[in-house]
């Protein structure tokens, strides 16, 4: 499917970072088995009852900033949030062939921007494991403009600061929603990861062409 990418039409390719360009593995057992791990020890309770009771606080904010916000957690919660992302930082990865893809990118001469939903502690953390910072013209928190990506307002505050031409952009997230919002907003070019968690294997992309091989986006590249 990525033959269908025109990449003599695109000069600009934004990128996502979890899931997109790291293994959406780390984020997944944080959230869903170690911090409801350490919830239960906190609170005296089963890992069952845990997540029993969390799993609605996490749905209650799915798709706002809050849900990415390491202060918004720390407090509802009462655990050390950024410490205990820390804990277990061995488990952030590179998704294969993502640093090769992003050199590609660089030959070609694309901008290249990182728009990532992580809040800004969260992102100096896989920051100091994973060296993405040289392949960026720019790398954005969501939490510099005060709304997610799931919003159009953060579409139209992405154009003013980067200037980008939503016609001639490439935009690649894992996150359906987030791709459907860029879409709204007139990102031209779209694309979906077809394997975000390396341990959860394939998924539906639905209406998104995806990506399941970064070697392929490379070889249309050039």
């Amino acid at each position: 499917m990525t033959d269908l990418l025109p990449w003599p039409a695109i000069d600009t390719v934004l990128l996502d970072m979890d899931g997109t360009l790291l293994d959406l593995h780390f984020d997944n057992h944080f959230w869903l088995e170690y911090l409801p791990q350490r919830y239960a020890q906190c609170h005296g309770i089963s890992l069952a009852m845990a997540k029993l009771e969390l799993l609605p606080l996490f749905d209650a904010q799915r798709g706002r900033l809050s849900w990415y916000c390491l202060d918004y957690w720390t407090r509802e919660l009462e655990l050390p949030i950024r410490e205990m992302k820390r804990e277990i930082a061995h488990l952030i990865a590179l998704r294969s062939g993502a640093d090769d893809f992003l050199a590609a990118l660089r030959l070609a001469g694309k901008r290249v921007a990182l728009v990532t939903n992580a809040h800004p502690d969260s992102l100096s953390l896989k920051l100091e494991r994973i060296e993405l910072t040289p392949w960026f013209e720019r790398i954005i928190s969501a939490h510099e403009y005060g709304f997610p990506k799931e919003d159009q307002q953060f579409w139209h505050a992405l154009q003013q600061d980067f200037g980008f031409d939503p016609a001639n952009s490439l935009f690649i997230d894992d996150s359906l929603p987030i791709l459907r919002s860029a879409r709204h907003f007139g990102v031209a070019h779209l694309m979906a990861i077809r394997e975000p968690d390396s341990r959860q294997g394939q998924r539906n992309t639905e209406e998104f062409i995806a990506v399941a091989d970064y070697l392929d986006l490379i070889r249309s590249l050039a």
